[in-house]
C-alpha cells in the first residue's frame, strides 16, 4: 500500500479517517461474517485501496462502493476496470457512472449521500472499515426503518464497537446502542489489531455483526418519539430520567407510566433496556 500511494504522491488524509485495512486473514473473517451468496447486493462505504472490495466482488452478486476521496476513486477505477467497463468512462451526473457490470463505484461523501438520497437498502448488505470519523451517523442514518439493510457486517473503533453491542447497565450503553439496537440485534464482534492496518490507528478496532430484526419493535410513527426520549433521558447521564423527561412530558404522565411498567421513579436511563424503552414510548405515545 506504501508503495503503491507514494507511486501516486497521494498522501493520507487523518481528517477522512483513512486507516486502510491490509491483513488478509482479517478480510477473509470479515468476508465469512458476511455470509455472502453470489445473490447478494453488498453496499462498501469507504473502500480505500479496495482490499476488502476485491473480496466483496468474489463473493457477492453486486458491489456498490461510495468513497469520497477523488484521488482513490481513480485509484479504484483503475484497479477494477476490467471488472466494470463503465468505471473506466468519465463521471456522469452526480458523480456516479452507469453500472453495467457488478461493481458500481460511487464519488461522493457517503453520509451526505445517505441523507439527501435516500434509498430501499432493505435487499442489500452493509458490509465496509467504516472512516472513523463518521461511523456512528453513517450507522444511524443507514440503520433505521423497513428501508435499512438486512445485515450490517462492519469495522470500527473498538470504542464504537463496544457501544452497538452493548446492555442495559454496561458503561457503553447509550444513545448510539438504542437507536441501532431499536432495528438491529447484535450477533457478534471480533477485535482487529491496530498493527493490520495502514496507516496503523492509535487505537485497535473491531469488526460488528448486526442483523436486522424481522419484526420491527415499533410502528414506524413512533419512531421519532422513541429517538427523542432516548437523547433527551441520556442528555444527562447521572441525572433521574424522569425528571429530565418532564422537559416534554406531563409529570403525571410521566409518573402513571413508570408505576404500569414498573421503573423506579429514581432510575437513570442506562439502567432500563431496550425493551423498557420500547414500551415507555408505546405508553407515553398512546
Amino acid at each position: 500500500m506504501r508503495e503503491l500511494l507514494a507511486a501516486r504522491g497521494i498522501q493520507l488524509t487523518k481528517s477522512l479517517g483513512q486507516n486502510f485495512l491490509h491483513d488478509g486473514n482479517q478480510l477473509r473473517r470479515i468476508i465469512g461474517s458476511a455470509a455472502l451468496t453470489h445473490h447478494d447486493k453488498v453496499l462498501e462505504i469507504g473502500p480505500g485501496m479496495g482490499p476488502l472490495t476485491e473480496l466483496l466482488l468474489e463473493n457477492a452478486g453486486e458491489v456498490l462502493a461510495i468513497e469520497k476521496d477523488a484521488r482513490l476513486v481513480e485509484f479504484l477505477r483503475e484497479r477494477f476496470k476490467t471488472l466494470a467497463p463503465s468505471l473506466s468512462r468519465p463521471m456522469g451526473e452526480g458523480g456516479r457512472r452507469p453500472g453495467e457490470g457488478k461493481f458500481d463505484l460511487l464519488h461522493a461523501d457517503a453520509l451526505e449521500f445517505l441523507k439527501h438520497e435516500p434509498r430501499d437498502w432493505s435487499g442489500w448488505k452493509l458490509v465496509a472499515n467504516l472512516p472513523y470519523s463518521v461511523a456512528s451517523p453513517i450507522l444511524v442514518e443507514l440503520a433505521q426503518g423497513a428501508r435499512a439493510p438486512e445485515k450490517i457486517v462492519a469495522t470500527l473503533q473498538i470504542e464504537v464497537a463496544q457501544r452497538l453491542m452493548a446492555e442495559a447497565g454496561d458503561r457503553n450503553y447509550g444513545v448510539l446502542t438504542l437507536l441501532v439496537q431499536l432495528d438491529y440485534a447484535p450477533r457478534g464482534q471480533f477485535k482487529i489489531p491496530a498493527g493490520c492496518f495502514f496507516p496503523a490507528p492509535d487505537v485497535d478496532s473491531a469488526c460488528v455483526v448486526l442483523d436486522r430484526r424481522a419484526m420491527p419493535l415499533l410502528p414506524e410513527s413512533q419512531r421519532a418519539a422513541f429517538v427523542k426520549i432516548v437523547k433527551r433521558a441520556f442528555s444527562q447521564r447521572r441525572k433521574m430520567m424522569l425528571k429530565l423527561l418532564r422537559e416534554d412530558w406531563p409529570v403525571e404522565k410521566l409518573g402513571s407510566a413508570f408505576e404500569e411498567l414498573k421503573i423506579s421513579l429514581q432510575e437513570r436511563a442506562e439502567k432500563l433496556s431496550l425493551e423498557q424503552f420500547v414500551e415507555l414510548v408505546k405508553n407515553l405515545a398512546d
